[in-house]
């Protein structure tokens, strides 16, 4: 099984052989470090914990000196040979493979119902005053109260979000570069899962 942990740069744009435009995502992924082994005779399940970005020497506290990494991620395996300090970059990954991809979206702080959940709102006329913006009725005659679950206006964003079957463009061995077609989750600097 494939796996890393990057950072997403920015978005960009490159164009094929026919001269389409490609939206694409720019991730720097690794190297990310193996850094402790579960196994299921010890824990139960069998896993690796891979380690992403090293800190600087003055950072590293007593309770991390184990573990002097800013990121710490876990990934199951199934009957993979892996050792402790093994070195994971982007040669996993192959041009042309499809990957998942998680991370945390842009928070956009308290939202109302058109912008949190795509409500058309009412119309502008016809005695309507000061109510285009807004959801209408929340309850029903029975059970006399709101429904659990219904859309409603609230904190929007700031969650995690796997997007499947991104395909990968480009890959950069140097300086551990992957290209992925399409959007992927969060601003720029927000840390991405990566899995084949």
């Amino acid at each position: 099984m494939e796996f890393i942990l990057g950072k997403k740069i920015e978005m960009s744009q490159i164009f094929d052989e026919k001269g389409n435009v490609i939206p694409m995502t720019l991730i720097e992924a690794g190297p990310c470090f193996i850094i402790q082994i579960k196994t299921k005779e010890k824990d139960g399940y069998e896993a690796v914990q891979i380690g992403f970005e090293k800190l600087k020497e003055k950072k590293i506290t007593k309770s991390r000196k184990s573990k002097p990494y800013r990121y710490l991620r876990e990934f199951k395996i199934k009957n993979e040979k892996f050792k402790i300090n093994d070195k994971l970059d982007v040669s996993v990954f192959k041009q042309g493979e499809t990957v998942k991809i998680s991370g945390i979206s842009k928070g956009k702080g308290f939202a109302g119902a058109v912008k949190r959940w795509g409500f058309h709102g009412r119309g502008a006329s016809h005695g309507v005053k000061h109510e285009e913006r807004t959801i209408g009725s929340t309850g029903r005659r029975f059970p006399q109260r709101t429904t659990k679950g219904k859309k409603m206006p609230g904190r929007a964003g700031n969650e995690r979000i796997t997007i499947k079957n991104l395909k990968i463009v480009k890959i950069d061995l140097e300086k551990n570069l992957l290209a992925v077609k399409g959007a992927v989750p969060g601003r720029r600097g927000t840390l991405l899962e990566i899995r084949g």
